[in-house]
């Protein structure tokens, strides 16, 4: 399947970018020193996508993994359905657990459409939770995946 080009934000109007943010659905944060992750995801089928696996619990999880294979403490095959199992219990609890809401405002810097992905970077980004707290970060990647993978019914 094809991607859509990337789109700077030279080319494009309006250059502020602000929306609304539902924590329900299996949304993660991750809040580097400079930069800011925040992934839209909604899973509906038995298929989980794999972006947890980046999170700070996620590269834990495959570190450890990685040590005990290399141990010989377990075969690469259980390591593979632990990760699969993190896959699908990360999602499922993000989306019964998480109900807060936010909104955001920042400058769009590019986006793109690939393989039913869309992918925001987002400069000087202004979040407001749901208890009026205000989080600022310098950059911004939002991932949103569809709910169903390509091809589902």
């Amino acid at each position: 399947m094809g991607c859509a080009r990337d789109s700077s934000r030279e080319d494009m109007r309006p250059r502020d970018f602000t929306g609304i943010g539902e924590l329900t659905n299996s949304t993660s944060f991750a809040f580097p020193s400079t930069s800011l992750s925040f992934i839209f995801l909604t899973m509906a089928s038995v298929a989980y996508y794999e972006l947890y696996r980046g999170s700070s619990l996620g590269l834990s999880l495959t570190d450890t993994l990685d040590d005990l294979i290399n141990e010989g403490r377990i075969e690469p095959q259980l390591a593979m359905k632990i990760l699969g199992t993190f896959d699908k219990v990360v999602t499922e609890v993000l989306a019964d657990k998480v109900r807060a809401r936010l909104t955001f405002k920042g400058h769009l810097d590019t986006y793109r459409f690939c393989d039913e992905v869309w992918t925001f970077l987002i400069k000087d980004v202004s979040f407001k939770l749901d208890n009026q707290t205000t989080v600022t970060a310098e950059k911004v990647k939002i991932v949103s995946c569809n709910s169903k993978r390509p091809g589902e019914v």
